[in-house]
């Protein structure tokens, strides 16, 4: 199944309020294995850029001033996520803004039904525990020593990792590849199956003893006398 994990960076926090979307990273994952593919866009808010946003996302007014407008790369946005669910960390936020640009550019909304909430899948795992990005990755061993602020793609990036988490686990397999290739070959492990890429085919080995063996096996038995395991 494809899938689509993603995270946004904004002006604030209420897009009924003026706040503006300015930056939106996708990852794509097929049988939660990460594809390579992926999307990345900032945009031209149309308006001042907040001290405080500035400061998590570090994306400024100068920055932002010769980036596309959202309505221009819309299109672009919509093709990539096909029709996959999408999931997101708080993923109402990150589908309110998403929607609020989207009617602005006069397209039809993303249905509610297509989100997947890791928040909230993290919520029943460990009730009472703290729950943000940084959290979980730290309680999942997810390496983020490079996320200096937050940014959509890269954030993007280490929710995969926890949505796979989430989700069961995964263990990275050794490659299976042809020489030359980058190609990742990976298990993934979900309730009740493990599914492996390109494992070879190898017949049964069969495990019926050979009449010859049989024979050998009697002619061994004979020179013990009577066996311990005949003995009163």
């Amino acid at each position: 199944m494809r899938e689509i994990v993603f995270d946004t960076e904004t002006t604030g926090f209420d897009p009924k309020n003026g706040d503006r979307m300015v930056e939106i990273g996708c990852i794509e994952m097929i049988g939660r294995v990460e594809t390579g593919k992926s999307y990345h866009c900032y945009y031209n808010p149309q308006r001042d850029m907040p001290k405080s946003a500035e400061e998590i996302h570090g994306l400024s007014d100068i920055f932002l001033s010769d980036k596309p407008l959202f309505a221009d790369k819309a299109d672009e946005l919509l093709e990539f996520l096909g029709d996959a669910p999408l999931v997101a960390h708080n993923a109402t936020f990150d589908f309110g803004f998403i929607n609020a640009e989207l009617e602005r550019a006069g397209k039809t909304a993303i249905a509610m039904d297509r989100m997947v909430d890791t928040l909230a899948m993290a919520r029943v795992k460990h009730p009472g525990a703290k729950l943000s990005l940084d959290a979980l990755c730290t309680r999942y061993g997810i390496d983020r020593s490079h996320r200096v602020k937050h940014g959509a793609l890269l954030d993007a990036e280490l929710l995969a990792q926890l949505y796979i988490e989430l989700t069961g686990g995964r263990q990275i397999g050794l490659s299976l590849a042809a020489e030359g290739s980058e190609k990742e070959h990976a298990v993934s492990v979900d309730d009740d199956a493990v599914i492996a890429e390109d494992r070879p085919f190898r017949a049964p080995r069969p495990h019926k003893a050979s009449a010859e063996e049989l024979a050998a096996n009697t002619a061994f038995l004979e020179k013990m006398g009577i066996p311990i395991w005949h003995r009163g």
